[in-house]
């Protein structure tokens, strides 16, 4: 990239954090806020508040280190403002490409040490692939099939934080925030996302929440359609089973299968290769049939439920089907469609891959609640940014290393966490 396209890059990025400002509130929180922004898209290896005062500021690091640390850790600014904000200028970007196909809910989760941290837990950490101490935050992105923004973030408090006061006020958890469970944040910020007005009908869940039936009965009251990951052992009625309504809390639901026994009876001719988009122009393929099922739920209000897609994945080679998901997108979608949809939640995954890796979101080395929130919001900014200028970065480098010129760090500088400190 020549000198002319980086200062274009610079001067758009000063404009873009000129519109963060605008919402911060007081104006000596401009300078540390431009400063974090920069240190999360400088080609730093450790994106916490120490190393990113070393290269923003390498002649003053010790006042900017605290600078940045009160910025982030204590300062009164809203999380909601600053991401409404990064939506009001990112969204019209996304959307040159295509309108918001789809909602999509996911959370990440960050792997501690020790118990001080805020919602540390040993708990099932996705990072890791096993229970372990960790943090977890919810999240809700936007999408189309081009790029997706995160718009909505939370930590998940576990119940051992949320009944523990002395903990609570260490880290300075709102006296508003109860224990509610992953699904329930979900629905949250779905709920919220319906009342804003959001764009995206189609709402993206894994087996994680998607099983969760509450969640996929609130979703459907919230005139909304889903994608929703399921486990193999989901009971539905089958086609051409008779039922006698929904189950009764506490009862089985009578002649219900597992849609596990639904894939595996199902004939040879059923199945059909599909091959589905992942982002503009890649395409995979897999094995897939669909049927249309009765889910048994408990939470299914109507005397007899709705009828929804059961949609199969079963690669090739494998000994069984491997995902399954129910989906109540319209009877006369296509097959391919239908495939399609389910698939688009890859992007939340590219999201968590470029906010880790890009922007440093799993580097918050603070304690508090408030500074784990304010790190996250300025990532998404930071990342939002990155969304924007995609097109004018050559896709063989580096999104956030293409961005600015290296600057330079006092020599023998080593950020504490990095691989190479001593």
């Amino acid at each position: 990239m020549g000198l002319r396209g980086a200062k274009g890059i610079e001067s758009r990025f000063t404009r873009y954090v000129e519109g963060l400002v605008s919402v911060i509130g007081h104006a000596d929180r401009a300078g540390p806020l431009r400063d974090y922004c920069t240190g999360l898209v400088m080609p730093v290896e450790r994106k916490s508040v120490e190393p990113m005062a070393a290269i923003t500021a390498p002649g003053r690091t010790a006042a900017q280190h605290q600078s940045l640390l009160h910025f982030i850790g204590q300062g009164a600014w809203s999380d909601a403002a600053v991401l409404g904000k990064v939506r009001e200028m990112v969204l019209p970007q996304i959307e040159r490409h295509g309108p918001i196909e789809a909602l999509i809910i996911d959370d990440t989760s960050f792997p501690k040490q020790g118990r001080h941290s805020v919602g540390v837990a040993h708990q099932y950490c996705g990072q890791l692939g096993k229970q372990a101490n960790c943090q977890v935050a919810v999240s809700l992105s936007v999408a189309n099939h081009a790029a997706s923004l995160p718009v909505a973030y939370r930590l998940y408090l576990p119940k051992v934080w949320a009944a523990d006061q002395s903990r609570r006020h260490k880290v300075g958890v709102p006296e508003e925030v109860s224990f509610k469970t992953k699904p329930e944040i979900a629905l949250e910020h779905i709920r919220w996302a319906h009342e804003i007005g959001l764009p995206g009908d189609l709402v993206l869940l894994d087996a994680g929440y998607g099983n969760d039936s509450k969640l996929r009965t609130s979703i459907t009251e919230l005139e909304k359609v889903y994608v929703a990951g399921i486990q193999p052992q989901t009971l539905v009625w089958a086609p051409g089973t008779r039922h006698s309504g929904a189950p009764k809390k506490g009862r089985d639901a009578p002649d219900a299968i597992s849609v596990k026994e639904v894939a595996l009876a199902l004939r040879a001719k059923a199945w059909r290769t599909i091959a589905w988009r992942e982002g503009t122009n890649e395409f995979l393929s897999s094995r897939f049939a669909r049927v249309r099922v009765h889910v048994a739920s408990k939470h299914e209000r109507r005397t007899k439920p709705a009828k929804e897609w059961l949609l199969i994945e079963w690669p090739e080679g494998e000994d069984e089907p491997t995902k399954y998901w129910l989906s109540t997108l319209p009877q006369n979608i296509s097959f391919r469609d239908l495939v399609d949809a389910a698939k688009l939640r890859w992007r939340i995954e590219r999201d968590y891959e470029e906010l880790k890796q890009e922007v440093g979101l799993g580097h918050f080395e603070g304690r508090g609640w408030r500074g784990f929130h304010h790190h996250a919001t300025m990532c998404i900014a930071a990342y939002g940014f990155l969304i924007s200028e995609r097109e004018t970065i050559p896709p063989s480098g580096s999104r956030s290393a293409a961005l600015f010129p290296k600057l330079a760090v006092p020599s023998g500088y080593r950020p504490r966490g990095s691989s190479v400190a001593a």
